[in-house]
């Protein structure tokens, strides 16, 4: 399943959480990641991942975020570009 980047978010620890969603926003995968881990491999625009390793969106809203988001990012990113 291929899952575009709708939020990036960083913390005080130096550590970045990375939110991929569906276009359609049903489905959700996240991931953290060092600063420095990011510097030596950066972020995609989008993943591949089993339906296993993803989460649903409960939240309409959210889900509808998500779609506008992960369709935006679709249509302007190639999903190797990075972030």
């Amino acid at each position: 399943m291929r899952l575009w980047l709708v939020e990036r978010s960083y913390d005080t620890r130096n550590t970045v959480s990375l939110t991929y969603a569906s276009t359609d926003g049903s489905a959700v995968y996240r991931r953290q990641a060092s600063l420095d881990l990011l510097a030596r491999s950066p972020a995609t625009a989008a993943v591949d991942r089993d339906e296993a390793d993803v989460e649903p969106v409960e939240d309409a809203q959210r889900r509808d975020r998500y779609a506008t988001e992960a369709s935006r990012m679709a249509d302007d990113h190639d999903p190797d570009d990075e972030i």
